[in-house]
């Protein structure tokens, strides 16, 4: 806990300061212009990869950067609610569904790991079944899986209206972690183009 306090003394010193304007036209203002979901893991920060400042993303992070389709919407609730939110009254413009390199959830189910012992992930996980689906090594996987929540993304009626009204574009990226580089997927095939280097 010593390391958080220190962090949070240095941006109230140090950070806000430097930052005040942005954060007087935060209190008032809240117009992210992307949704970024991406894994809970620690290694991947959305902003630090996008070199985004407060306000600019509108940040869901799930095990597996998981996204439930519509008809889930009674057990997980709080992710469709974001998503909602972040279309229907944010306006955002893009969303981008980011995996990445040596994900945990990824790699429990390409090696149909016993998660027995850890019913809630493994409740979770099943919303990567349609990537799971065939027997993949995990790179391949987490690909697909990129893939699959973009299609789950795209049930949720307020994600489906905006993109019948060409008032939202869906993307799919995977960022590898030793490299920093990030792969475009696309929604429909799952196949991927290096985006950034």
């Amino acid at each position: 806990m010593q390391d958080l306090t220190e962090g949070l003394a240095h941006f109230q010193q140090d950070v806000f300061p430097a930052k005040a304007e942005l954060f007087a036209r935060l209190a008032t203002t809240h117009r992210p212009q992307t949704l970024f979901i991406g894994c809970s893991d620690a290694r991947v920060v959305p902003e630090l990869i996008t070199q985004r400042e407060p306000g600019e993303l509108f940040v869901i992070r799930t095990a597996g950067n998981l996204v439930p389709a519509h008809e889930a919407l009674a057990e997980d609730a709080g992710v469709a609610a974001s998503i909602e939110y972040a279309v229907a009254v944010l306006g955002v413009g893009d969303i981008v569904v980011c995996g990445h390199s040596a994900c945990g959830a990824m790699t429990a189910l390409a090696a149909r790991q016993d998660l027995a012992e850890l019913p809630a992930v493994a409740r979770w996980l099943r919303h990567a079944a349609p990537a799971a689906a065939s027997r993949h090594e995990p790179a391949t996987l987490i690909r697909g899986n990129v893939a699959a929540q973009l299609a789950n993304l795209a049930t949720h009626p307020a994600v489906a209206h905006a993109l019948a009204a060409g008032t939202v574009t869906l993307h799919g990226w995977v960022y590898d972690i030793p490299t920093g580089t990030v792969e475009r997927i696309a929604p429909a095939t799952g196949r991927s183009a290096v985006l950034a280097a």
